[in-house]
């Protein structure tokens, strides 16, 4: 195993960038990916120095989704703890006061859109694509994205995207309304740094003003957060997640039974 930490961190001049860096599972989320995440987003947000977030990821993807090598099925109390460790990530997210920009490389599958749609824009290079992967495991979905991907496409949209674990490029995705804006391939994280050294250098109070306010309907996005997570936990003890698993590693169409 290397020890090189799975999240880099970087400062340009008041912009911080935090990098997933699982550059050989194509920035896969495990626990270990997840803590250091919530660590540096912590530190972020308590800088001072730091007026805006870039996250990007190494080896030129931005997050595969979760890594399913490491899934499993879970207790009930075990699902508990996974689900609000990942609920974790999307709340460091949307409590902090900065704006966060996500530049994206390659793909952003499953968990990787959600982590790109808890950020306050996304710029994506002309090649990258965006999945949602979540029911070819028999998953619904997380990391906020039942909040965010309505909030990007409408409702009945986002129930398409999700319930057909759709794909789209990010021209297609920039026509959607999915992504904020789209580079030439390899230039993603030059143009979120260009628009987040424009935002560091604005009104921080008002920034976070916007930030806070906007997005918080009648069903707020913990509310939302609480009914992703007890709806996940439950889920991970199924037959149909272990099926999903079991069919992804033995390269076949799942079989899913609804139990």
């Amino acid at each position: 195993m290397s020890d090189e930490p799975v999240v880099l961190t970087r400062d340009e001049d008041s912009v911080r960038v935090i990098t997933l860096n699982r550059p050989r599972v194509r920035n896969a989320f495990d626990l270990a990916l997840r803590h250091e995440l919530i660590a540096a987003l912590t530190a972020a947000s308590a800088d001072d120095g730091v007026r805006a977030l870039v996250l990007t990821g190494a080896g030129g993807a931005f997050c595969a989704g979760g890594d399913i090598s490491a899934m499993t099925t879970l207790t009930g109390e075990e699902a508990v703890a996974r689900a609000e460790l990942t609920q974790s990530v999307v709340r460091t997210l949307w409590n902090g006061t900065k704006p966060t920009l996500a530049a994206v490389e390659g793909p952003a599958f499953g968990a990787g859109l959600s982590l790109a749609l808890a950020c306050d824009r996304v710029v994506a290079a002309g090649d990258a694509r965006f999945g949602a992967a979540f029911t070819r495991l028999g998953l619904a979905g997380d990391m906020g994205i039942m909040a965010t991907l309505p909030e990007r496409l409408g409702p009945a949209r986002a129930r398409q995207f999700l319930m057909f674990a759709q794909q789209v490029t990010a021209p297609a995705a920039l026509e959607l309304g999915l992504i904020d804006a789209v580079t030439e391939p390899g230039q993603a994280l030059a143009g979120a740094l260009a628009d987040a050294r424009k935002l560091a250098a604005g009104p921080p109070l008002a920034l976070a003003t916007i930030k806070t306010t906007i997005g918080r309907e009648l069903l707020s996005r913990e509310e939302t957060l609480d009914r992703e997570a007890a709806a996940m936990a439950a889920i991970y003890g199924s037959a149909d997640f272990a099926e999903g698993v079991a069919a992804f590693r033995e390269k076949r169409a799942a079989k899913f039974e609804g139990r």
